[in-house]
């Protein structure tokens, strides 16, 4: 699900809870090396993420945040920051030619540059982070 996360607002919040689980604590996070990508440059998206970054002239960047059961990929427009909200079992990533991961949600896609090792790593540690935290069944749901 695609939202509007510049401004606190409890229903928001417990909506992408509910998804994607809560925040993970300080220690499990230093445990885990880190749960933010580098600052990752958007080539391609879908047509709705697409229609929101062309209206305003800046260098379109976005990041990843895991959660316990997904991620939540983070991108500015205008002065809105917005989130795209995906449970693991929704997430398809693929990595395509030259240097380029793409993350797949439904009918959204965000296509990223992976030109560097510390994306390339972030990449590695998404998806070893997926296969031991995605739902095996649809009662894990």
């Amino acid at each position: 699900m695609l939202l509007n996360v510049s401004y606190s607002n409890k229903d928001i919040t417990r909506k992408i809870d509910e998804s994607v689980g809560k925040p993970f604590p300080l220690r499990e996070r230093f445990s885990m090396g880190g749960i933010g990508s580098p600052k990752l440059f958007i080539t391609e998206t879908s047509m709705e993420i697409h229609n929101l970054l062309i209206l305003d002239n800046n260098l379109n960047s976005c990041n990843i945040e895991l959660r316990p059961k997904g991620i939540i990929v983070r991108f500015r427009s205008l002065l809105e920051t917005y989130g795209l909200i995906i449970p693991y079992y929704k997430l398809t990533l693929y990595k395509g030619e030259m240097a380029v991961h793409s993350i797949h949600m439904d009918h959204h896609f965000i296509k990223v540059m992976s030109d560097t090792k510390a994306v390339q790593k972030f990449f590695k540690k998404l998806l070893d982070h997926k296969a031991n935290n995605a739902p095996t069944s649809i009662e894990d749901l």
